[in-house]
């Protein structure tokens, strides 16, 4: 994200001391909650979708587990948005986890059991995907209070150099390895990290909520949400970012949703293969987690963003071209990094355009439209390829959702990225510095 227009303060030299400057212990309690909630996420992640293929091989059944997980995203965020401003951060993320813990232990159970069903995993899926959507969403309104605002982008990268590295460089080879052996370990492990989770955002001292209104004077919860779908779209800048992401979030999420299937019938992965392939991939993200800054500084937001638009028409391209593994992971990671950089120049500059009082909710309602595409892609990838199968061949179906990304982002680039420059981001920031606060 954008570096704010802030002095930033001299750093001590070296890569770990720089990253971690003015950062202090209550911003390492929530890395580690962040870290030790992706860890599980990232074993269920590969656990879901390759359950879900030994139970059936219909591409539209399986999508619909990455609709199941995805779906809170459309239905629930701008409630959970609206939560996050009006009670305390801490418990609602100690709570979204101490939920997510339990669901973990029933699908472990159900599965060790020998029980476990697709509409079961419709349910477990829909189930985390609303604790996630909780937790996620009030973390973001959360950090603020915890860093300095020339802080931000380093603290963001620290964050999501952490998901990276554990949900997929981690803990997918894990997954995959284990998923040979133990299908229910899994979610053993997942309901254990959460759990950690919890107990890391309950650690934290002090209360996280906005300054209370008296209970007379307090809006309903449909005109907070309201308020906060009013700033959103009044806001030029953040609108395109928010339009442009669910673009690009819908494609991504019809690409992964019979992803399995591509890499176990076009690249002919074993669950480890699988796991590692998505590992390597993602080795794109945690390098975009520690140069995005360092990229931004020298590139200018505007340009880092322009990139992220770019390269995934390359990757998703060789991707749709190619039976080779190696070259799907190359593509895999180029897609990452700048995916990362993406959200690293992103969420930073929500978090400087935005009152502290309306960030939950608006944060909330940008993920609602970009994140609420996400269950409809995995509906449209699943059925494109559904389709193609029957019309043409397997081979062109499991291929299509690829090319698919491809004719996005080449819109996308025709049309969102002009509006997306230095100087739109600078004005608004420029804006924000100099409005009232909320």
């Amino acid at each position: 994200m954008a570096t704010p227009p802030t002095a930033t303060a001299p750093q001590p030299p070296g890569g770990w001391r720089r990253r971690t400057a003015g950062l202090d212990g209550r911003y390492w309690r929530l890395w580690g909650a962040v870290a030790s909630s992706n860890l599980g996420d990232g074993l269920v992640s590969l656990a879901l979708p390759w359950l879900a293929s030994l139970l059936t091989r219909d591409p539209l059944a399986i999508a619909g587990v990455a609709l199941a997980t995805r779906l809170p995203w459309l239905v629930f965020s701008l409630q959970a948005g609206a939560w996050s401003d009006r009670f305390d951060r801490r418990v609602l993320m100690v709570t979204a986890n101490g939920l997510r813990a339990l669901i973990a232990a029933s699908v472990t159970a159900a599965v060790a059991l020998d029980v476990a069903t697709l509409p079961l995993l419709y349910l477990a899926a829909f189930g985390l995907g609303m604790c996630e959507v909780v937790f996620d969403n009030t973390s973001q309104a959360l950090l603020p209070s915890l860093v300095t605002r020339d802080r931000l982008e380093r603290a963001n990268g620290n964050l999501m150099g952490a998901q990276m590295v554990i949900a997929d460089f981690v803990a997918r080879p894990i997954a995959g390895a284990i998923v040979g052996v133990s299908l229910s370990l899994p979610f053993a492990i997942d309901a254990v990290t959460a759990a950690v989770s919890a107990a890391l955002i309950f650690s934290l001292p002090g209360s996280f909520r906005t300054p209370e209104q008296p209970a007379a004077d307090r809006p309903s919860m449909r005109a907070q949400i309201a308020e906060g779908l009013r700033w959103l779209w009044r806001h030029r800048l953040l609108r395109t970012l928010a339009i442009a992401l669910g673009l690009m979030n819908g494609v991504g999420a019809a690409m992964m949703a019979t992803f399995v299937l591509f890499a176990q019938e076009i690249l002919v992965l074993d669950g480890l293969g699988f796991g590692l392939l998505l590992a390597t991939g993602s080795l794109g993200g945690l390098l975009g987690s520690v140069l995005a800054p360092s990229l931004t500084a020298r590139l200018g937001s505007g340009r880092s963003l322009l990139l992220a638009v770019v390269v995934p028409i390359l990757g998703s391209a060789a991707i749709a071209l190619t039976s080779r593994p190696s070259v799907a992971a190359a593509a895999f990671a180029a897609y990452s990094f700048t995916a990362v950089t993406w959200n690293v120049v992103t969420v930073s500059v929500r978090q400087v355009l935005i009152p502290d009082g309306l960030l939950g909710r608006v944060n909330s309602v940008y993920r609602f439209f970009g994140w609420g595409m996400m269950p409809i892609g995995p509906l449209l990838g699943g059925g494109l390829v559904a389709w193609l199968e029957t019309t043409v061949s397997r081979d062109i179906g499991l291929r299509a959702p690829f090319a698919a990304a491809v004719v996005v982002h080449l819109l996308l680039l025709a049309t969102v990225s002009p509006r997306l420059t230095q100087r739109a981001i600078d004005e608004a920031r420029a804006a924000a510095d100099e409005a009232p606060s909320a």
